[in-house]
């Protein structure tokens, strides 16, 4: 088996891989676009931090490729889709730079507060400016800690330590659960205006994409400060600038830019602005961690079959996946379509399992449903090995039930959760050997394939309502793929789902909306 490291690991990770028998590793750095797509027919699997580019192009020339890995969480520069489409592993290493990340965010706000990178640029430029670069205690000081997953459970914890208030926003984890770790939860906006210090650890998402921006920044309490050393993106920083200029803002500590490297952007100007070029990881201890880590994940995988910390499929045996791999696709898409589907924090999941499947371990199921679950949110920081532990962290209470019989299908899976406002319904099954449909979203019985872009339309049943939707569509250049209508008579409503060609954007979504007999749209993603 040939491995390919394409990116520069720890050694440590190499020797693993160059001393396990059956293993042939290959370290080729730097390589251009061209000539990895050159290459790679070759290899079984593929090694990479965040420099190498794996698109479509790179996976469609890939003919042997079984794995790819990732010395790392973030796997943005990784086409999931095109590889598990072909059916390539890939594998990450979550929580390897957890505390590095933590503590880096930590050292920014100490370096912020006590304006210790200016000052060394001034004494090493032969000045003793003691004055001017008066800093400010921690002490007393109140943190607003922007997502509270396993780095922003560190960053709090060390606060914490350094007798610092925290507060907390996570919308997706119930108030309880922060509480019992001796935090407070808040709302977006109340923490805006309490902390005097914010720091970011979140995902980039589609919700926190320009979440800080000049609304955000007005919202802030004057002379606060403001570090992220997640994604970035998620700050905006021509808005961060003009906070910073006005003197809204005290100070800002970036690790991470909307383009990196940045180059000269306005922000490198501003005595009150420090930055680092993307360390959040860089230390020697997590970087030899998760070069050991996707090593052995890689070996264990090529010679057994092995699936460790995948994002695309479940850690089973291989001779189990082979029968599961059709409901494992199910699951995880009815998992994302009840994400999208709940307004509010779920709070518990129940899920129904009835027919052939209960013959197997179901356990890989309700894994994969949890994993697409919390993908929206989560993104690459969750897998097939973490999300029942992530899901537990938040206070999800999962049951399962099953019977070996079901009245409609050969296997039926139900799956029901509640939030503090509602419960959904979604249910599906697979037809034939390998087809997953759903069959059931609340009372709406259909046959729908999970995949692409949906709309959920919810309507009066009133003529040319249908009509009206597909004109508003078709005006935007926006084709219908698929249309499934269902009738609730006693209410004399309408269910529409429809499939897409594209994305469709939020100014087509409020059209449809805003429409007399539309209630409700909503945007589902599979």
């Amino acid at each position: 088996m040939k491995v390919l490291v394409s990116d520069n690991i720890a050694e440590a990770g190499v020797k693993i891989l160059e001393q396990t028998p059956g293993i042939e590793v290959d370290v080729k750095v730097g390589l251009s676009h061209e000539e990895l797509k050159n290459i790679i027919g070759e290899y079984d699997a593929l090694i990479i931090r965040s420099a190498t580019k794996v698109d479509a192009d790179i996976i469609s020339a890939a003919k042997k490729l079984k794995v790819i890995g990732r010395a790392g969480i973030g796997l943005d520069n990784v086409d999931i889709n095109a590889a598990t489409q072909k059916g390539i592993v890939v594998m990450n290493t979550p929580g390897g730079n957890a505390i590095t990340t933590a503590e880096h965010t930590i050292a920014m706000m100490m370096a912020l507060s006590r304006n210790i990178p200016q000052a060394t640029a001034s004494l090493k430029a032969g000045k003793w400016e003691k004055k001017k670069f008066q800093g400010r205690e921690l002490f007393n000081k109140t943190l607003g800690v922007i997502g509270f997953g396993q780095i922003g459970r560190i960053v709090a914890d060390r606060a914490k330590g350094l007798k610092m208030k925290v507060i907390v926003y996570d919308p997706y984890i119930k108030p309880d659960m922060i509480e019992k770790l001796d935090m407070e939860p808040v709302s977006f906006e109340e923490l805006l205006k309490k902390a005097d210090y914010i720091t970011i650890h979140t995902p980039k998402t589609k919700e926190t994409i320009n979440m800080f921006n000049k609304d955000t920044f007005r919202m802030m309490k004057k002379g606060a400060m403001l570090i992220n050393c997640a994604r970035g993106g998620i700050v905006n920083e021509e808005d961060l600038y003009e906070a910073l200029v006005s003197g809204h803002l005290a100070g800002a500590a970036l690790d991470v830019f909307s383009q990196e490297p940045p180059g000269k952007i306005p922000l490198m100007e501003l005595d009150n602005f420090i930055c680092t070029p993307h360390l959040g990881a860089s230390t020697i201890e997590a970087q030899e961690k998760v070069a050991v880590d996707i090593a052995n994940q890689v070996v264990l995988y090529l010679l057994h079959g092995t699936v460790k910390n995948a994002v695309n499929v479940p850690s089973i045996s291989a001779e189990l996946m082979n029968i599961l791999k059709p409901y494992v696709t199910l699951m995880e898409k009815m998992g994302l379509m009840q994400a999208q589907l709940a307004d509010a924090p779920i709070a518990e999941i129940k899920i129904d399992y009835a027919g052939a499947i209960t013959e197997y371990d179901l356990a890989p199921l309700t894994t994969a449903f949890l994993k697409g679950l919390l993908t929206p949110v989560l993104k690459d920081d969750v897998n097939f090995v973490n999300a029942p532990f992530i899901a537990q962290e938040r206070g999800i209470k999962v049951t399962e039930s099953r019977s070996s019989t079901s009245e409609d299908f050969a296997t039926l899976i139900t799956t029901a959760t509640k939030t503090i406002e509602a419960e959904n319904i979604v249910a599906g099954t697979i037809f034939g050997k390998d087809r997953p449909r759903l069959v059931r979203i609340n009372d709406f019985y259909l046959e729908a394939i999970p995949e692409g872009h949906n709309l959920l339309i919810y309507n009066f049943d009133k003529p040319g309502v249908i009509g009206m939707i597909g004109t508003i569509l078709g005006k935007n250049h926006i084709n219908i793929n698929r249309m499934q209508v269902g009738q609730e008579s006693k209410k004399q409503q309408n269910v529409i789902l429809l499939s897409t060609d594209i994305p469709v954007d939020d100014k087509v979504l409020e059209e449809l909306q805003a429409q007399e007999n539309v209630f409700s749209v909503k945007r589902i993603e599979l």
